[in-house]
């Protein structure tokens, strides 16, 4: 186990989370730069790719919702104990890390944050130096090998934290649930392309696992556990997580195809490229099936994984989505959604300030527009 000692933090943790997560990743991935042996030197300079990349504009939404989490259930802002807290949760940035990493590389974006994406990082260095082999299968392994050193790191820092024993064995169970749903999610978002799947089940079930579960439900699982939330306190909890990470995936999904490039960092309609058979676009090709418009459904469906997408034919899917009533669905969504987590939150009995920053991020999570 790699043990971590926490910066002492002069500044109350609540009044910025995102800058002391941000502060403790920095230290974290310097150290473990500098533990690389000489011989393996070549190897730091593309950690430095990864650290860059794990550094650069992330919301730091996963840490900050274990830590309101941990707030909400009792835990102190501030000492030993809450600066160990800190630790622990951080180590979901490197989860995250690892997600964005791969998801970039199975989906072949170009864009991640305004900033080339890893694997395209690497495949235009390799084609720089006019290196031997094919530059995008060395972008390709490259990209796989940092996204895994993210996710053994990101044990690493979550093992280390000096937490005591109760409340490491209680996180440890949301944890490795995390893990697993993370990848079952993605598994299934790459299957439903594969297959072509169209159905609302399978995008939803998409949501619930690749997003609402790593995002959402199972930080705050695992910072309520880590101050000894009872089952009652963690499964209102858990319920208010599950519907605003869905609610911020449905949103994500407006964004995939709606979005301004300029705030999100990503290509318009990247989704559409990729072939995301999100629920927008399941909805939106029953309701023009159902009006009878078939030939515009069949538009939808032959933009879904078209790399050469023009322009022209984004703005005809976004206008035929807003038509049928797609897009009003899914706002109609979100906000049911977002209320019936509020009543979750609200029959978790949870303490101040916790609670009301729980539902300020929960608001913030589903009103965004990046």
């Amino acid at each position: 186990m790699v043990s971590v000692t926490p910066e002492r933090v002069a500044e109350d943790i609540d009044s910025a989370v995102h800058r002391h997560v941000e502060k403790l990743l920095r230290g974290y991935l310097a150290e473990r730069r500098a533990e690389l042996p000489a011989q393996a030197q070549t190897f730091a300079t593309a950690v430095d790719t990864l650290s860059d990349f794990a550094l650069r504009g992330g919301k730091r939404i996963r840490p900050t919702f274990a830590w309101w989490g941990w707030r909400a259930a009792g835990g102190e802002g501030t000492g030993p104990t809450a600066e160990a807290v800190l630790t622990a949760v951080s180590a979901l940035e490197l989860i995250q890390t690892c997600a964005l990493v791969h998801d970039d590389l199975m989906d072949a974006s170009e864009l991640r944050r305004g900033h080339p994406t890893v694997h395209v990082r690497f495949t235009d260095a390799h084609r720089a130096g006019g290196w031997l082999g094919e530059p995008e299968r060395f972008g390709m392994a490259a990209a796989i090998l940092l996204g895994d050193l993210a996710l053994a790191w990101a044990d690493d820092m979550f093992t280390g934290a000096p937490l005591n024993d109760r409340m490491r064995a209680a996180a440890r169970a949301p944890w490795l649930a995390m893990r697993a749903e993370m990848f079952a999610g993605q598994y299934l978002d790459v299957l439903a392309q594969a297959e072509g799947d169209e159905s609302e089940e399978r995008a939803l079930g998409v949501a619930r696992l690749k997003t609402a579960a790593y995002t959402v439900e199972r930080p705050l699982h695992m910072g309520v556990a880590l101050a000894g939330a009872d089952e009652d306190t963690i499964a209102s909890v858990r319920a208010f997580g599950t519907d605003i990470g869905v609610a911020f995936q449905l949103r994500d999904d407006l964004l995939g195809v709606y979005g301004d490039t300029v705030v999100t960092g990503k290509p318009a309609g990247d989704d559409l490229r990729e072939g995301k058979r999100t629920l927008l676009v399941s909805l939106g090709l029953r309701y023009a099936d159902d009006a009878g418009r078939h030939a515009d459904a069949d538009l939808l469906r032959r933009a879904l994984g078209d790399p050469d997408l023009t322009e022209e034919t984004i703005r005809r899917v976004r206008d035929l989505l807003v038509e049928v009533g797609a897009v009003d669905e899914l706002e109609r969504r979100i906000e049911k959604l977002t209320v019936s987590a509020m009543a979750a939150l609200d029959a978790a009995g949870l303490a101040e300030p916790g609670r009301t920053r729980l539902a300020d991020l929960a608001i913030a999570a589903t009103r965004r527009d990046r």
